[in-house]
């Protein structure tokens, strides 16, 4: 049994003051009291954090430490991912993979379990984001991999990544309805993005299950005044959710503030980080606080933690709110909010402990 002991500590729900968690030999919450409820004698031995919240998850997350997974699928790609993530307060990620071809997917899928086997921790598996996207809103995305997917394209690669893969960004209007229900019919999530679908056609395939939208605003059909387009699709659902980059350069802070008036809970963070890479077809350079690849923006230099912050100091969220976007809103998306993103008893424990500043101190 363990107990952490906080000045404030986050729930998901409420903010609770001079409480602990105790927790099991199996890593659950087995309860969550004021200390005055412990034997003081316990409590004086435990460290007291400042503010203990539900750790971060980041469902978008291409590379680190100068290893973008893409070029090197193996795992210490994965491990430099996981201790990148950690420095920003996030357990868990999706390490994500960029259009490219087949044979890269499958070195992807065979890195996560090669890093499963040997314990590895925080993935929850991989996101593939392409290839069967919009050329037209590719991004750095490069066309020459970009096409619609066949049927039997669709379920190689679902045979190969059983287990793993998690979640496909794909453009919904280059996707037949086959292709769409085939991935649902594998319990993975998909999510519309780098698409130019109208707005009429963004709400059918919301209709028919795509619950999720990659980079608010990036790499999409745009609100227009006679034609709303996905992001506009996506304001004014009112169950789809959308992931956003709240970094100021690849969406303006006063847009993020937008977006958040139109989605509120139904709004949630990732970083989409890569790292500087010298070969490959995604050559990112760092361009101060964000990355350039071909002279196009291509990902950005975020952590979680960072993310947080500007959500609160540059937007205006609310702290509480701002912590949801961070931790149980991606866990919302992924199915997972039954085990992470609060932090009650049933929960799995899994914190990171903040300052007064929201800087992370640690990941417990």
């Amino acid at each position: 049994m363990a107990i952490y002991c906080a000045n404030t500590i986050f729930t998901g729900n409420e903010m609770l003051h001079n409480y602990a968690v105790v927790v099991d030999d199996d890593n659950s919450i087995i309860d969550v009291l004021p200390q005055e409820r412990l034997n003081k004698s316990i409590v004086k031995q435990q460290p007291v954090y400042e503010l203990l919240v539900p750790s971060f998850i980041d469902i978008q997350i291409c590379g680190a430490g100068e290893k973008l997974l893409s070029i090197y699928p193996e795992t210490d790609a994965l491990y430099k991912l996981y201790d990148y993530c950690k420095t920003g307060g996030a357990s868990f990620f999706l390490p994500t993979v960029a259009t490219n071809t087949y044979a890269v997917f499958y070195t992807c899928i065979d890195a996560v379990k090669q890093y499963w086997n040997n314990g590895g921790k925080g993935c929850l598996g991989l996101h593939i984001e392409g290839p069967w996207l919009n050329p037209l809103k590719r991004g750095a995305h490069i066309e020459n991999f970009i096409h619609a997917p066949t049927i039997e394209n669709v379920q190689q690669l679902l045979d190969y990544g059983k287990g793993v893969i998690k979640m496909i960004t794909l453009a919904p209007e280059v996707c037949s309805d086959e292709v769409i229900q085939l991935i649902q019919s594998h319990n993975i999530i998909v999510s519309a993005g780098h698409s130019n679908a109208t707005f009429k056609q963004a709400n059918d395939a919301f209709d028919k299950g795509i619950n999720a939208v990659t980079h608010l605003y990036n790499a999409m059909s745009g609100l227009q005044h006679r034609e709303p387009g996905l992001a506009g699709a996506s304001f004014l659902h009112n169950a789809v959710m959308a992931s956003i980059v709240a970094d100021g350069y690849h969406v303006n802070f006063e847009a993020v503030k937008i977006a958040y008036k139109q989605m509120k809970g139904r709004l949630f963070c990732i970083t989409d980080a890569v790292t500087e890479t010298k070969t490959g077809p995604y050559p990112h350079t760092k361009n101060g606080h964000k990355y350039v690849s071909n002279g196009i923006l291509s990902g950005s230099a975020l952590t979680m933690a960072k993310a947080l912050q500007n959500l609160v100091y540059k937007i205006d969220v609310e702290i509480e709110e701002a912590l949801r976007m961070v931790s149980l809103y991606p866990a919302k998306v992924l199915g997972l909010d039954d085990t992470f993103g609060k932090i009650e008893k049933g929960y799995k424990a899994n914190f990171t402990a903040l300052d007064n500043q929201l800087n992370v101190i640690s990941v417990l």
